[in-house]
């Protein structure tokens, strides 16, 4: 009766904690099934053949390693849009505005990796404890400071670690200075 007893309260206990864990997979199962038909749907597109981030970030390779010449007459293979960007402070006062030359870029976008491996990928305790991390283009190691930078069409360089707007569409300062007062 005893060991009756002990089975009855283990297979209790096995349904009781499998109740839960069985409905949140499920629930995962469910959400990674709705995104896989989002994506067969709206797949990831294959045609993008030139990259204006990559583009940027080798501009600024050469920009901020001293070969500003290289970046100016750094050649693009598409037609680069014109962008408006509006430079704020905290209590949203304008610093400034400018025309962008091609798009925005994040200053923790890369052109390479920064290790060989990532957690999770192919990580087992041999590959994992001799993860090599990489240097960037210019030999250094480390992080970039949050931010974005842009050039200008006549080939300034800009960083900026605050709060912008940025649009295909000029703004108009006058018109933004007069509501902001």
């Amino acid at each position: 009766m005893k060991r009756l007893s002990v089975i009855l309260i283990f297979l209790f206990t096995m349904i009781i904690s499998g109740c839960g864990t069985n409905n949140y997979d499920a629930e995962n199962k469910k959400q990674i099934n709705v995104t896989n038909d989002m994506v067969e749907r709206q797949p990831t597109p294959t045609d993008v053949y030139y990259s204006l981030e990559r583009y940027n970030l080798i501009r600024r390779t050469y920009w901020v390693n001293g070969m500003r010449e290289k970046a100016i007459n750094l050649p693009c293979e598409v037609v680069k849009p014109l962008g408006y960007i509006l430079l704020f402070t905290e209590s949203g006062q304008i610093v400034g505005n400018f025309v962008v030359d091609g798009k925005v870029s994040s200053l923790r976008s890369y052109l390479t990796p920064d290790s060989e491996y990532y957690e999770g990928y192919g990580c087992n305790t041999q590959v994992c404890s001799h993860n090599y991390w990489l240097a960037d283009v210019d030999g250094a190691y480390g992080d970039n400071s949050d931010g974005i930078f842009f050039f200008t069409p006549d080939g300034k360089y800009l960083e900026w670690n605050g709060i912008y707007l940025f649009s295909d569409i000029p703004f108009e300062i006058d018109t933004l200075l007069t509501k902001g007062e």
